[in-house]
């Protein structure tokens, strides 16, 4: 599965930004720079964008990050990488890394902050492979790190969970293939959407792998939530 994910997110790496923002309409750039805001009060001088892809959320870390702060961006699939390079080269720089989220080449107690946006779905290959993963994120972060996670969500309300639904049925599945030309990669995408936990669910995982204090902050209705979660 693996293996598979990093060819279908290679397809999509030159147009995936792009598509992304006429989905959702621009919202999830909104939703990303709340979840940077947050994020950025952990404070610390290292912090780590995981499943960065094209570094979006890495690109507003660094905005609001103080001179000393350093960045690393990692992601699976090199071609996502290289495009967070090219999109980077204006700013601060920060450090990219290549590796899987599930076995992370740091030491343990490393890290101020992790974050993660709209990629948490990617790693959820079962419940016991997610709690696994965010368990080595606990890993590598300083006791009282926080890790901070952007995803997309169910709506608590019935009706609106049925808009949302046939929403991205009838509109992100076939215009993400029109845009980005790959079918594969955006009849998984939308899939995973449909199919990824509500947002109490997300939390009693992120407690199971053992972080504490969880909240979390729904956006739209519950179309997408953000959780942060304390080591």
């Amino acid at each position: 599965m693996t293996n598979t994910l990093r060819d279908l997110f290679a397809g999509l790496a030159p147009s995936y930004e792009r598509v992304n923002h006429v989905l959702t309409l621009g919202i999830d750039v909104r939703w990303r720079k709340a979840a940077a805001r947050t994020a950025v009060r952990a404070g610390g001088t290292l912090w780590l964008d995981v499943c960065s892809g094209t570094g979006e959320m890495a690109r507003e870390l660094r905005q609001r990050a103080r001179p000393e702060t350093r960045i690393v961006a990692l992601d699976f699939c090199r071609p996502m990488l290289e495009e967070s390079v090219a999109r980077a080269v204006r700013e601060r720089p920060s450090e990219f890394v290549l590796a899987d989220a599930k076995t992370l080449p740091f030491a343990g107690g490393t890290f101020d902050l992790i974050t993660i946006s709209f990629a948490t779905r990617n790693i959820n290959l079962s419940p016991k492979v997610l709690t696994e993963t965010f368990g080595e994120f606990r890993r590598i972060l300083k006791p009282g790190g926080r890790f901070v996670n952007l995803e997309t969500s169910q709506p608590r309300l019935r009706p609106v969970r049925f808009f949302f639904r046939a929403y991205v049925r009838t509109f992100v599945l076939p215009i993400g293939r029109r845009l980005s030309g790959s079918n594969a990669g955006y009849a998984y995408l939308s899939r995973s959407i449909t199919e990824f936990y509500p947002a109490e669910k997300l939390a009693s995982i992120l407690k199971e792998a053992g972080f504490a204090h969880v909240r979390f902050r729904r956006f739209l209705f519950g179309a997408s939530a953000l959780h942060v979660a304390v080591k």
